[in-house]
């Protein structure tokens, strides 16, 4: 072991007033000391619904006596499919009173991802959010996996179907009053018999690397992760919180569950993934966590309304927003605010950056983070300029979403932050860096040999490679897996090279390849929106994402991008040449997880044409690629590929 290693406190969760509490008895608690307050929001057929926490308190009470009546209990899985709704929270809520596994998935997951997930525990029952979703269950049951009984949400649609085991939200609910009727017992049972050590979510790995694995998370690991941010300045009490995020992402579950229960906040679950930026801006809430690439879409969004404004209202924004963003380089580089830098921040904020976070629902927010991936600093540096405190935080499902975050007033571009309280952190000889906490799991469900490799003499090796730095900020660099060398025997990480050629707005996806190669190459996928409004803009015609693709202009574009990318890389690692692919990724064909982090060995098998190209001197390349719809169904999309010289 390396002698780096960084605590951020002696204090943990067991040295405070949460040691040894539920969820449940959390959620009793709120139910009944802040009855009164609004848990949740839902917004249906444009109006907020809702829900204080007695009545939430009540709803997952039922819900759980419900289940308890179809015979569902400890060491059964309950399958959760669909988009944010309150009832698939409330169902989550309930299988942890029953001691039970609450396993949300992805939505646009495919039948054969569902079966593995159905596959690893008993089934007891499956909560859908509509009809689409129940046929994804009866899809399942075709296929052999037993699951009794299918609970939905959304009537519409499902009023013909005549299938066993199938309920409504509201049956369900109605079984659970007669089973607490009939049962004097049974609210206390459910609100006192689990314990920290047992299950809160059953959520997975993102599978780079083969099918993912299960991951069981205590009560004692979540509720000790939100202490730990809590702790740390990651969020305050009774925070306002949009659910957007996949149901199936650790950072969903530890904002909208477990930290939402732990510190009372709010959480509003907007009408459809569609309405989500209408809905944030009627929110506006006070905390808001978003990947790098939902920050750029809004910057995007800002930066074309201010281009097809008046002229009066675009020198207003550059004149502004240019010094602001000055001003903010000169903070980064640790200079100090000059008086004159104050007085443009005050008049910006009344004329133009106040109405712009206003636009977009974030003049609340106290509280705004990234992660996940590096974002660009342009991103960065625009946010902090508009007034919004942006930091990145670092985290993973194995340790319950939260290992380090930035302080508000101390950020720094290339860094995650300082670790917790009540997170440690070390690095070992070759780079990778280790975690101890309350909130890392004990170890992959039923899966003995991923468990030993992963948790080590108390220590969860993360897989991701970084280093500390005086100060006792973390860098990370990208995952230690794929360190690789070239010919030359150069040492580097393709995710930290991809990441920083995502920056450009311009660039979805990208893949660099030089493994054992003498110069390095990339593919890359192009963002067929923001590319798309730039060809607009620019007189550029196209027909299809494949043909803008390959437009010369659009070239030259990504050029840019490559060239920025090279000048803050040594000589030795600087790419070449590239070819910008005439599909995008998609998790649909297994070249991306669900969370879009790239299957690499996937990607090179499939492209290996093109990546003899990119090495052979080929000016083109053609390419015949697979593309698997919802459906099931896939089609052949054949094109020239261009290789294009950096």
């Amino acid at each position: 072991m390396a002698n780096d290693t960084m605590t951020s406190s002696a204090a943990s969760l067991s040295g405070s007033p949460l040691a040894g509490m539920t969820l449940p008895r959390l959620l009793m608690r709120n139910a009944t000391e802040y009855a009164s307050e609004i848990a949740m929001r839902e917004k249906d057929r444009g109006i907020w619904q809702e829900l204080t926490w007695a009545d939430y308190g009540e709803e997952v009470i039922k819900c759980a006596a419900g289940l308890d009546a179809l015979g569902v209990g400890s060491e059964n899985a309950m399958l959760i499919l669909g988009d944010n709704r309150i009832r698939l929270y409330a169902g989550m809520v309930a299988m942890t009173m029953l001691r039970g596994y609450a396993m949300p998935t992805y939505s646009g997951a495919t039948l054969a991802e569902l079966q593995h997930f159905a596959n690893e525990v008993p089934m007891a029952a499956a909560l859908a959010e509509d009809q689409e979703h129940v046929d994804k269950v009866l899809d399942l049951r075709a296929a052999g996996c037993d699951i009794p009984y299918i609970i939905y949400d959304e009537e519409r649609g499902l009023n013909d179907y005549d299938v066993p085991g199938l309920l409504s939200w509201t049956e369900l609910l109605e079984k659970g009053a007669a089973n607490l009727a009939a049962n004097k017992d049974l609210r206390d049972r459910l609100i006192t018999q689990s314990t920290p050590e047992d299950p809160a979510v059953f959520m997975h790995s993102s599978g780079t690397t083969g099918k993912p694995k299960g991951i069981v998370l205590s009560q004692r690991n979540v509720i000790s992760a939100a202490w730990s941010a809590y702790e740390g300045g990651g969020f305050g009490e009774k925070e306002d919180v949009l659910a957007y995020l996949p149901l199936a992402w650790v950072g969903d579950y530890a904002l909208t569950v477990a930290a939402a229960i732990t510190y009372r906040f709010t959480v509003n679950v907007p009408e459809r993934q569609e309405t989500v930026l209408r809905d944030l801006r009627e929110i506006a809430p006070t905390f808001y966590l978003a990947a790098p690439r939902s920050w750029d879409n809004i910057l995007t969004t800002i930066q074309v309304g201010i281009e097809n404004s008046t002229r009066l209202k675009k020198g207003l924004y550059h004149f502004f927003m240019d010094r602001a963003v000055a001003a903010q380089r000169r903070k980064l580089d640790g200079k100090s605010e000059s008086g004159l830098d104050w007085l443009w921040r005050r008049l910006g904020e009344w004329i133009i950056f106040g109405p712009i976070k206003d636009q977009f629902g974030l003049d609340r927010v106290a509280h705004a983070f990234t992660g996940g991936e590096a974002m660009g600093e342009d991103t960065f540096v625009f946010y902090r300029a508009l007034g919004i405190k942006l930091r990145q935080l670092y985290g993973q499902t194995e340790n319950s979403a939260f290992n380090a975050i930035q302080s508000a007033d101390e950020v720094q571009l290339h860094t995650v932050g300082r670790p917790l309280p009540g997170v440690e952190i070390k690095i070992t000889d070759d780079g990778e860096i280790l975690v101890k906490a309350e909130s890392v799991f004990d170890g992959y469900f039923n899966n003995p040999e991923a468990t030993a490799e992963t948790l080590r003499d108390g220590w969860l090796h993360s897989g991701d490679a970084g280093y500390l730095e005086e100060d006792g900020h973390l860098v990370v660099l990208g995952r230690v897996s794929e360190v690789v060398r070239t010919a030359a025997g150069e040492r580097f990480v393709p995710n930290y090279i991809e990441n920083r050629l995502k920056f450009s707005p311009y660039i979805r996806d990208a893949a660099v390849v030089g493994s054992g190669r003498d110069e390095l190459v990339a593919m890359v996928c192009i963002d067929f929106e923001a590319v798309g409004h730039w060809a607009e803009v620019n007189g550029v015609p196209y027909v299809s994402y494949a043909d803008l693709s390959q437009r010369k202009e659009v070239a030259g574009l990504l050029k840019q991008a490559f060239l920025r990318v090279n000048t803050a890389l040594p000589e030795t690692l600087r790419l070449h040449r590239f070819v910008s692919l005439h599909k995008e990724f998609d998790p649909d064909d297994g070249e991306i997880t669900r969370t879009r982090k790239l299957r690499r060995k996937v990607v090179e098998e499939r492209y290996a044409p093109v990546i003899t190209a990119l090495y052979d001197g080929s000016p083109t390349v053609h390419m015949t690629a697979i593309v698997t719809y919802e459906t099931g169904e896939t089609s052949k999309v054949e094109r020239t590929l261009l290789v294009w010289e950096v």
